[in-house]
């Protein structure tokens, strides 16, 4: 078990750093917005906020395309990899088209949120922005998934790690109108993010056109790209209840964030601040659990039920190891964190308040992540996505708003809903797949 703990980790770690490093993008922006004033953080948070439900569906879709790919990398067919790349690559892109022109069209929804009208008015630009580099994100999203499931991870990673100080130096021009550019504030922020997303795409594009290490994938491009329903529906049967299972999550989280935002700009931002850092760090979970599931999906490729169970078990493990480091990391340095996006001392102390509950919910959130990568290498989606729905929707919001209305707990209240939602997710995930793997180990 020790070993397939180690080839995960090995196969998770350039997906870890990547993942870290997109995340860092958002962490930098939100850093870099948050010095100029706090109500232009809670405007970014708004955005963030809004659009993160159907920004995740569309990464939910894009994780079809690492499972077949990694399916037919299993069974050594070549050709059927390069005809799901295809297929993939195009169903992805008419969903980040989809996605990005209802936020745009919709972006008016923000005056219908309850939510301070200066902040409001601060947001509607940024919305427009990051809407449209939702393409550009989705469709890099899409290849790097190709590249993941044929467990070239390295990719994706040095062009995420390239992209950090692209985007750094346009938001210190565009922003702060540095070197004679205009000062354009939070929406320099947005057009740094729009240029940075779709330069790291078009470079992974021309990677996986042009480097031998894809050459045979792309040679029977010819014979194998061509649009088949079946294919397509195959693609769906995983990506929709993918893209439900994060939506739901995320959606929570979002959902939580205009509640919150009700209360008042420094609760928003107070918030967002907490949210970013345990965001941050379930990056790491999120890797993990996609390099979890290919190596069992890569399994299940070739029925191996045993070596499943044991890949399993062993990511699981690792999983609980690093919920635990996390939250005592974010316990001990509650007050020192957020000092690193804000200056306002309400928003400090408050920050700091909220991630003693998000330490709680380290262990349960990174479990539950595991978890649901790992049903989804075996193409279990349905019933998880179920078990999720009720977690998060059923029981983990409605109670986190009772706690934070009618109890008067405010933010607090809807973090404690989040943390029952996220522990209830994981026993139910959890026990999903141990009972499936025994299962078909004894058949």
């Amino acid at each position: 078990m020790k070993s397939e703990a180690s080839k995960t980790i090995r196969l998770a770690l350039p997906i870890i750093i990547g993942e870290l490093a997109q995340m860092a993008l958002h962490l930098i922006d939100t850093a870099m917005v948050g010095a100029i004033s706090y109500k232009q953080l809670a405007a970014a948070a708004l955005v963030v906020n809004t659009m993160n439900i159907p920004f995740v569906i569309g990464i939910g879709m894009t994780i079809s395309v690492s499972q077949m790919v990694s399916l037919a990398h299993g069974k050594r067919d070549g050709q059927l990899v390069s005809h799901y790349l295809f297929n993939g690559f195009c169903l992805c892109a008419l969903t980040a088209v989809i996605i990005s022109l209802t936020l745009v069209f919709g972006k008016n929804i923000l005056f219908h949120l309850g939510q301070d009208p200066e902040v409001v008015t601060l947001a509607l630009p940024f919305m427009q922005l990051m809407g449209l580099s939702i393409i550009p994100m989705l469709l890099f999203m899409t290849l790097k998934q190709f590249t993941d499931g044929l467990e070239f991870t390295k990719t994706a990673m040095i062009l995420s790690l390239a992209g950090m100080p692209i985007n750094i130096l346009l938001n210190w021009l565009l922003i702060y109108g540095n070197w004679g550019f205009p000062r354009l504030e939070l929406i320099g922020a947005g057009w740094a993010t729009l240029i940075t997303r779709s330069l790291i795409f078009i470079a992974l594009a021309i990677t996986i056109l042009k480097h031998k290490t894809f050459s045979k994938y792309i040679a029977v491009s010819k014979n194998q790209w061509k649009l088949r329903t079946k294919t397509l529906g195959e693609l769906l049967h995983i990506g929709i209840p993918s893209s439900l299972q994060i939506g739901m999550e995320a959606g929570a989280f979002a959902v939580s964030g205009i509640i919150i935002g009700t209360i008042g700009a420094v609760a928003q931002a107070a918030h967002q601040i907490a949210l970013s850092c345990a965001s941050f760090t379930f990056m790491v979970s999120m890797g993990l659990a996609q390099a979890g599931s290919i190596r069992v999906s890569n399994a299940f490729g070739q029925s191996n039920w045993p070596k499943i169970s044991t890949i399993g078990k062993s990511t699981m493990i690792t999983a609980l190891i690093y919920g635990i480091f996390c939250a005592i990391g974010f316990a001990v340095f509650r007050h020192q964190l957020p000092k690193a996006f804000n200056d306002d001392s309400q928003v400090l102390e408050m920050a700091g308040l909220l991630l003693l509950f998000a330490a709680v919910f380290q262990i349960s959130d990174s479990t539950q992540a595991i978890s649901a990568g790992l049903l989804r290498g075996i193409k279990d989606v349905k019933a998880p996505t179920m078990l999720i729905a009720i977690a998060y929707w059923v029981i983990g919001l409605p109670t986190g708003y009772i706690l934070s209305f009618h109890f008067e707990m405010g933010p607090s209240g809807i973090w404690l809903g989040l943390i029952i939602g996220l522990t209830l997710a994981s026993v139910f995930l959890i026990n999903r797949f141990l009972k499936m793997s025994k299962r078909n180990n004894q058949s």
